[in-house]
């Protein structure tokens, strides 16, 4: 499929997937956007589609924003971050789409819910998103509904479809988005989906609405629900960070502003705040690669036509862009979509299995080394082993649901050293990162948890003891490189 190919509505058939083979309803009362996880008014391919459908079939849009309470690693966290957002989604909906949030009380409390919807829909729009329960969620939906449901891509700037193949290191995968991003980038998502007019919206049927109560006029009031009564994990905390799309648009302009000049040579120095702070936002679909992109080149006075990338896989000067830009973008671009690439390729993505064969076969004849130190799951969790510099890393992770760039590999490379044998050591970075991290269970922390164990790396030597081939870091290397005393202060025993 060629990337110029795109429907009446100017959504890339390549970011498309029909996942059922039921037919419109022409009869139905509404289209449906079942948003999971492109939570925002903007920059929205899934909520462009939606709304094209609407226009072409003149019916009212319906935006179905649930948060079950069931899925693993639920807390008061993650669930904070999330219904941040709903007031944000509410008032931007009002006259022009019925905005329909919901919360489960209880797992399974929902279940029913979406069917009811379709039921009188013409058809159901989503989001595509390829791991997590996700992909198994909207699969069931897919058996389960009498309507068509379409899947709609709103990830990245490279469409997951686009590349037919898993691309081993970050360098093959530069290489083929320097052939093939340009194409893409001429197909941007609307910044108001909703701008040229809809018909006429109207709320949920009373049935549905109580049958499962939604918080929406409370929402639209600024009344945030107590997460107290929810059956979730309250021993993690909200990470006192605000979610939502009007707080990840300030966090853009933050960073842009104050922190962008000096990204290129701060961003792996722990005492330094250099990153963007953007990897929550984008994780619960809060904000658009494509807007952080346009906002980036905005400022740099780049246009389409200004550069043709050379296709060397280099990861600086492909751009045409300030050094820092360009530094950002390979980030933000090559790093987070290869992880997209990966879990859309391999189901496996969160297994042993998905690692290189290199990496599995040194791991494996270094299982029997000797440790000198081994720690359970819950001693990693509580922060209680011997090296204050992993300690801190792990008590800024419990305390604000992130890791400084760098120290987060370091993180990963100590619970391998310091846990019985690798698939273990798996087993507790996902635990870890999943349960705390604000951007954890998403394509990009799985790319970071598998680096530490070989992919999209090389063999290194010499080979060590316990690690083998794999690629080795120590606490002591990295306070050499960088000075770690604020770090300690900030997130140590004491702190």
């Amino acid at each position: 499929m060629t990337p110029e190919a795109k429907t009446y509505d100017g959504v890339p058939e390549v970011r498309i997937r029909q996942t059922n083979a039921a037919e419109l309803n022409t009869d139905g009362q509404w289209v449906v956007y079942w948003m999971i996880t492109a939570r925002r008014p903007r920059f929205n391919f899934a909520l462009q589609r939606a709304a094209g459908w609407a226009r072409k079939l003149g019916k009212p849009l319906l935006v179905f924003e649930p948060l079950r309470c069931g899925y693993r690693w639920a807390s008061d966290r993650l669930h904070q971050f999330v219904i941040d957002g709903m007031p944000d989604n509410a008032a931007a909906f009002v006259k022009r789409a019925a905005y329909l949030p919901y919360l489960e009380p209880e797992p399974g409390a929902g279940r029913g819910m979406l069917a009811a919807l379709a039921e009188r829909s013409a058809l159901v729009v989503t989001d595509d998103f390829p791991t997590f329960f996700l992909p198994k969620m909207v699969a069931a939906a897919a058996n389960a509904l009498p309507v068509r449901l379409e899947a709609i891509d709103s990830n990245g700037l490279l469409p997951m479809a686009s590349a037919d193949r898993e691309f081993k290191t970050a360098y093959s995968f530069r290489r083929f988005l320097q052939k093939h991003l340009l194409d893409h980038l001429e197909q941007v998502p609307l910044e108001d989906p909703l701008a040229e007019d809809l018909p006429a919206p109207h709320g949920a049927p009373g049935e549905v609405t109580s049958a499962w109560p939604s918080p929406a006029k409370r929402l639209l009031e600024g009344v945030i629900p107590d997460l107290d009564a929810l059956p979730i994990d309250h021993s993690v905390a909200p990470a006192g960070l605000e979610g939502g799309p009007g707080a990840a648009s300030r966090v853009l302009a933050r960073f842009l502003d104050q922190r962008l000049d000096r990204y290129s040579d701060d961003r792996n120095r722990p005492e330094v705040e250099a990153s963007s702070g953007l990897s929550p936002y984008l994780h619960f679909g809060h904000i658009s690669s494509h807007e952080i992109f346009l906002e980036i080149m905005r400022r740099e006075r780049w246009s389409v036509e200004d550069v043709v990338p050379p296709a060397n896989g280099r990861r600086a000067g492909w751009w045409g862009v300030s050094d820092n830009a360009e530094a950002f973008l390979d980030q933000v671009i090559t790093w987070r979509e290869l992880g997209f690439n990966v879990c859309s390729q391999r189901p496996d993505h969160d297994q042993w299995e998905s690692l290189p064969d290199w990496a599995q076969r040194t791991l494996t004849e270094h299982v029997l080394d000797p440790r000198e130190y081994t720690y359970t799951l819950d001693e990693f969790s509580a922060a209680a082993t011997h090296d204050p510099l992993w300690n801190a890393a792990q008590n800024q992770l419990v305390r604000e649901g992130t890791i400084h760039n760098y120290l987060r590999m370091l993180w990963g490379k100590k619970i391998l050293e310091w846990t019985p044998e690798p698939r273990e050591a798996l087993e507790v970075m996902i635990e870890l990162n999943n349960r705390f991290a604000l951007d954890g269970r998403d394509p990009n922390s799985y790319t970071g948890i598998f680096w530490v164990l070989g992919r999209h790396d090389r063999p290194w030597g010499p080979e060590r003891p316990v690690f083998g081939k794999v690629r080795y870091m120590s606490s002591a290397n990295t306070a050499r490189k960088f000075p770690v005393r604020d770090y300690l202060e900030k997130y140590g025993e004491n702190a």
